[in-house]
């Protein structure tokens, strides 16, 4: 073992690739698939422009100093680059091999300029003359024309242009606005990626002129920018100032290239663009692979997930005559997303006190409004607009903005600009801190004195992040919580230096003390406890803390979706820590926080991860859940995420990650979505039943290779008359054997084949008539034996594997195939 703790860098890299994995499985859908190739494209963006950004000012600088887990910031960058190479080369084989092939079967072909049909063509190139001609510039690289600025992330091509009566050569760069979407969408659902048009047409743009070649390439620039707060008269113009000239004059992090890229075309791009080999990464499929977003825009549901319709709770939903001020002070409530519906919860709540005669004053915090349809509102329309009325309706009403809220700065200059004119008081937090506390606060006149409603949330208030992200609020009376609400935004909107709050944890002035003094009550304690439920967990004295805890016999279960540096399991030093992570089609993103067990528990949510940045340089707020059925609600959560053995994985103590086998098939966004049923149906919390569910038919089965002609393997695909398909060899589970031993025998059984088990090729689960069925599938290859027919299987074919996909019913056991054979060749 290297260290104590685990790179941060590195583990949030290993994020990324449990998120590949969702793409990677044949259950998920094939548009979900691209889909999520898509955000892994997106989140490494985002990565480089950040973290690899950070770490490279920190080399130029010369600064030596490690991280917790012992490595320079060299060390880092070179570690980083071989897990990225890593990772880059598995997301486009899979978008190559599997998602590609998936999406043509689904009738979405992602086509060539070269795959085109002449028809295809010349509607391409009517698109390119109506809309792309118009809007592109190419720009030449001379002694008398500068080397074009490459803005960050734009997508260009890399042109050699040569006189053919001079004979001279030159170079050109043409840039694909980003305004254009990154696929021509032809007839027949047919996707064309916009720079290969472009590439087609260069004779329209180089008249004249022969084309010697053409490259595609994209820039990564840093998007790291300090704004000096103190000397900032406007922080609001500041900061458009800032973004004016973020990336302009940011340096280069990254250059991504086609594979076709000649070295002289390199050498000149990395020379003009002051980047070493370090930063080029060579890629053998399409540029840009976010772009798939749009793919997945496709009004296809069959080919995504069911949409999931979040129902109202029923302490929310009846009778409908009373007023939502009447629910949260009859008791607590607490709201569950994207499990319940954000309009008749947060929604309601904006909304209501808007326009309510007895509110006098709204008080709320805005974080990350950005949203990609709606550039200049953002996601929250509906809560902005409800503030903006209230204002015009002379309530009083303070919104802080948080303008340094990375990536969405824009869209949150956009906002308060907005909310001035409506006649809001928009405040922009403390100095030097970022504001990240998910706050509401309503003042209403209730029979002659004011009462304060509080909202304290996990995420933004944002109806439509609400239906992805998995997020908590807590609605209250509470009279304590609602003082310390009013003192913390008089923090936010004066001069207040207040230190002391009654049960709000806040950052960065008690929340690191009162949390460090829980764990150690928990280490103390005869049969301590820990539970969280987090996005990251990084910070070194904090996980001191867990191991010093560990080591007096606490018992920890730390449920992590993103960055973990802790080491669990390590005999001596966490052999009482256990982490998993829970990744599915929602964005696990609630804080819960559990210290103790039974009645004498404390809970708590709210904004804050266990990161340096979050205890030390933002406004973070966490509370204590105190209602009874409340905590019942929030143990309901912790135990079907612990139980879950669909979605999660399991950290080592050797730092890697491993998937949890599938055996009850338990998938805890599928049964959250369950509880959220019952619960609208009147449903008590019930922790202790919460990770009951139908039984599952666990099988196993084979796919079964051996060599074929022409350095091709040939795959063993069974036909079943009960059920006139074509599938691979499967069957149940005997008492007392092994799935592995399983598949052994039900291939022996039905092929005749007896076989030596190769690696696990994945699970594939499925709802037929029998209920629901759960099969994981190992490679195998034949040692001997001869197919006989049998009562389940009457035929079984060799087939090479371009003829097994067109034979298979399911599309799910052509998804399987496509997996098989791409781990082969891994």
């Amino acid at each position: 073992m290297d260290s104590q703790y685990i790179n941060r860098e590195l583990s949030l890299l290993d994020f990324q690739t449990r998120v590949l994995a969702i793409a990677e499985s044949p259950n998920t859908p094939i548009l979900e698939r691209a889909k999520f190739v898509a955000i892994v494209s997106s989140n490494l963006d985002e990565f480089f422009q950040v973290r690899v950004a950070g770490l490279r000012d920190q080399v130029a600088a010369g600064v030596t100093k490690p991280s917790p887990d012992g490595r320079t910031p060299k060390q880092q960058l070179e570690d980083i680059r071989d897990r990225c190479e890593s990772l880059l080369v598995r997301m486009e084989r899979l978008t190559t091999t599997e998602i590609l092939p998936g999406l043509t079967e689904s009738g979405i072909h992602l086509v060539t300029w070269d795959g085109l049909s002449e028809k295809r063509r010349a509607e391409a190139e009517a698109v390119f003359e109506r809309d792309l001609y118009p809007v592109l510039t190419p720009l030449a690289f001379d002694p008398a024309h500068p080397f074009p600025f490459i803005s960050n992330l734009s997508l260009n091509l890399a042109v050699a242009v040569r006189n053919p009566k001079t004979g001279d050569g030159q170079f050109a760069r043409v840039k694909v606005p980003p305004l254009l979407p990154r696929f021509v969408h032809l007839s027949g659902d047919r996707f064309l990626p916009v720079e290969q048009l472009v590439a087609a047409r260069l004779d329209a743009l180089f008249p004249g002129m022969q084309v010697l070649s053409q490259h595609a390439f994209r820039v990564t620039r840093s998007a790291e920018a300090a704004i000096e707060e103190e000397e900032a008269d406007d922080l609001l113009e500041a900061m458009r100032e800032m973004l004016h000239t973020r990336h302009r004059f940011s340096r280069v992090v990254r250059l991504e290239i086609d594979e076709t890229m000649s070295p002289k075309i390199l050498d000149l791009l990395t020379g003009q663009l002051s980047l070493d080999s370090s930063g080029v990464y060579v890629s053998s499929c399409m540029l840009a692979l976010s772009g798939l977003w749009a793919v997945y825009g496709l009004d296809r549901p069959e080919l995504k997930h069911k949409t999931w319709i979040p129902p109202t709770q029923s302490a929310l939903a009846d009778p409908e005559d009373r007023t939502i001020f009447d629910r949260i002070r009859e008791r607590d409530l607490l709201v569950h997303f994207p499990y319940g519906a954000f309009g008749s919860s947060v929604g309601a709540f904006v909304g209501e006190s808007a326009r309510d005669d007895d509110v006098v004053a709204i008080k709320q915090t805005l974080y990350r409004t950005s949203d990609p349809d709606d550039p200049a509102l953002g996601g929250e329309e509906s809560i902005v607009e409800s503030l903006m009325a209230a204002a015009r309706s002379g309530k009083q009403v303070v919104v802080l903005v948080e303008l340094k809220a990375r990536f969405d700065e824009e869209a949150n200059i956009n906002w308060a600009r907005m909310l001035e004119e409506a006649g809001v008081h928009v405040v922009y937090g403390v100095t030097g801190l970022k504001t990240h506390a998910k706050l509401a606060l309503v003042v209403r006149r209730e029979a002659g004195k004011l009462v304060r409603y509080s909202h304290i949330g996990t995420g933004n208030y944002n109806p439509k992040t609400a239906r992805l992200y998995e997020d908590l609020g807590l609605f209250t009376t509470d009279e304590a919580l609602g003082a310390d609400l009013s003192e913390l935004f008089n923090v936010l909107t004066g001069y207040s230096r207040q230190k002391k709050y009654r049960k709000l944890l806040v950052a960065p002035t008690t929340l690191r003390r009162q949390v460090r003094q829980r764990i150690r009550r928990q280490a103390d304690a005869e049969n301590g406890c820990i539970v969280w439920k987090l996005n990251h967990l990084i910070d070194p004295q904090i996980i001191d803390d867990l191991y010093q805890a560990s080591g007096r016999g606490t018992q920890i279960d730390l449920i992590v979706r993103g960055n973990c540096s802790i080491r669990p399991g390590v005999p001596g030093l966490s052999e009482n820590i256990r982490v998993r992570s829970i990744v599915g089609k929602y964005l696990e993103h609630s804080r819960i926080m559990r210290f103790g067990s039974g009645d004498a528990a404390e809970y708590l949510i709210g904004s804050a991860d266990m990161m340096q940045r979050n205890l030390n340089n933002r406004v973070e707020s966490v509370a204590p859940i105190e209602d009874p059925d409340l905590r019942r609600r929030l143990e309901e959560v912790l135990q079907v995420c612990l139980a879950d053995d669909s979605l999660a994985w399991e950290l080592r103590s050797d730092g890697t990650w491993t998937k949890v086998p599938t055996v009850r098939g338990l998938n805890a966004q599928a049964r959250l979505e369950l509880l959220a049923l019952a619960r609208s149906q009147g449903a008590e919390p019930d922790p202790d039943g919460a990770t009951d569910i139908a039984d599952v038919t666990v099988a196993s089965g084979g796919v079964v290779s051996r060599p074929g002609g022409n350095g091709e393997i040939e795959v063993l695909i069974v036909h079943r008359p009960a059920h006139d398909d074509w599938s691979f060899p499967k069957g149940k589970l005997m008492d007392g054997e092994s799935e592995a031993e399983a598949a052994l025998r039900e291939v022996r059984e039905e092929t005749g084949y007896r076989c030596k088990l190769g690696a696990e090729v994945g699970s594939i689960e499925y709802t037929n008539t029998a209920g629901r069925k759960i099969v994981r599938y190992w490679g195998m290859r034949p040692t001997r034996g001869k197919f006989t027919p049998n009562d389940e299987v009457d035929e079984a074919r060799w087939l090479p594997v371009g003829e097994a996909l067109s034979l298979l019913t399911y599309t799910r056991d052509r998804a399987l195939l496509r997996r098989f054979v791409e781990l082969g060749r891994q």
